[in-house]
């Protein structure tokens, strides 16, 4: 379980964010047909979804909703994979890929359509995704992501340079993309709205009690916890990501468990603020190390991307981030930092999630790559329906083996060695 040593300052979301409802740890020996390990968006939405149907579920997180990803991403709503259309259909065939084009387009629309109809306390807007291109490679690569996705009836349009910079207030990239269907949320409000949909809905959310161990025997899975309280049900759901896959050795294994940073700024006075981003729209650029931005509810501009492999030291461990503010918005370079803070994602070897069944009775999903808010939403969807109609046509994935990454135990010095790599080529800000 993984932990930010060094709490500079809450996190801006932590800050800000709507009141959680109640919840406790589980005290007392539990029977359900269905636990679910993991509170963040897959395993909320799960629960949420099973509750709905009538299907009795417990919930289980570690320490508090949200305290993994969910509650310290970017909150940017983006619908769609790493892989374009083009690349699913060859990867998967027509079919299936089709289907997967399908499920990964309309991943933006779960998270609103839930915000809309549970009446979430929950700031977002919708206004779109910006794909800024920071190369004339990576224009051309704009350029054809807007070609495909328009092809399948998205809301979609390619941008030349001086459209970027209206719309994003910069003038560092040559141009980029626009996907009208994407948005923005405050990340830990809206986990905490899932939660609260999900124990309105009927399913039992239980905080504070962290998951120890998984057995089975005739056909039933045991939770252990702390104290020796242990929950009993038919099946389980895994939707831990990067901050439990550990519950599971031969799980962790299958991820690269990186860093991923952000700062934010106090609210923007207007004169600034009208100068970046002006119609509300989110963006993310194409770096390999890529740089995300937005604005929040209240005005504030934020800029994440990738740190160190290891948890941080200090306020240093954000300064490239601060330049990069600067360098990209003059506008703003007086504004001093009020946030930083930092979590990890879960990156695959494919860049794709994965769905694994290792046992009967036991389900797992992980790996977000950088579009989870939404892409979680959905998944949870999916695997509330697979549990309770055993029909696997509607998981967007195919359960699959486990398989580890190739000498996972050096991972951090190739992972630094691909990240100098990749500073490299993408260029200086």
């Amino acid at each position: 379980m993984y932990s930010v040593p060094f709490p500079l300052s809450p996190s801006l979301w932590s800050a800000t964010a709507s009141a959680p409802p109640a919840t406790g740890k589980l005290e007392h020996n539990l029977h359900t047909d269905v636990i679910v390990i993991g509170g963040g968006y897959a395993g909320l939405s799960t629960a949420l979804h099973l509750a709905q149907r009538g299907i009795s579920v417990a919930l289980f997180e570690a320490r508090e909703i949200g305290f993994g990803a969910s509650g310290r991403n970017g909150g940017q709503v983006i619908p769609g994979l790493k892989y374009d259309p083009d690349d699913l259909l060859k990867k998967f065939g027509n079919e299936r890929g089709a289907r997967l084009i399908d499920f990964a387009g309309k991943t933006a629309d779960s998270v609103f359509d839930l915000i809309n109809t549970h009446k979430m306390d929950v700031p977002h807007v919708r206004h779109g995704w910006i794909q800024g291109a920071h190369s004339d490679a990576a224009l051309k690569l704009a350029n054809q992501r807007a070609e495909q996705w328009a092809r399948t009836g998205a809301a979609v349009r390619y941008l030349d340079k001086s459209q970027t910079q209206a719309l994003l207030g910069t003038e560092r990239y040559l141009g980029g993309w626009v996907d009208e269907r994407a948005g923005a949320v405050q990340p830990l409000s809206y986990v905490r709205g899932l939660a609260k949909a999900a124990i309105d809905a009927g399913a039992k959310v239980f905080t504070d009690s962290p998951v120890q161990s998984l057995s089975s025997q005739a056909g039933k899975w045991t939770a252990h916890l702390g104290s020796g309280v242990k929950a009993t049900a038919d099946r389980v759901v895994m939707c831990t990501n990067a901050y439990g896959a550990d519950l599971l050795p031969e799980l962790k294994t299958t991820i690269i468990d990186a860093n991923t940073f952000q700062v934010a700024t106090p609210p923007l006075p207007e004169e600034i603020r009208r100068t970046i981003l002006p119609q509300g729209h989110v963006c993310s650029d194409t770096r390999n190390l890529l740089l995300y931005f937005r604005l929040d509810h209240m005005g504030r501009l934020l800029m994440g991307g990738r740190g160190p492999f290891r948890e941080p030291k200090g306020p240093e461990d954000w300064a490239h981030l601060e330049r990069v503010l600067k360098k990209m918005f003059p506008q703003a370079a007086s504004q001093p930092i009020d946030f930083r803070w930092c979590g990890r994602v879960a990156v695959t070897r494919d860049y794709l999630p994965h769905i694994h069944e290792p046992a009967p009775g036991l389900l797992i999903d992980i790996g977000c790559m950088g579009r989870g808010v939404g892409l979680q939403t959905s998944m949870g969807r999916a695997l509330a329906t697979y549990v309770a109609t055993g029909n696997a046509d509607v998981l967007p994935f195919e359960p699959r083996p486990i398989k580890s990454f190739p000498l996972y135990g050096l991972r951090r010095i190739y992972v630094n060695a691909v990240v100098t790599w990749y500073r490299l080529n993408d260029g200086g800000l």
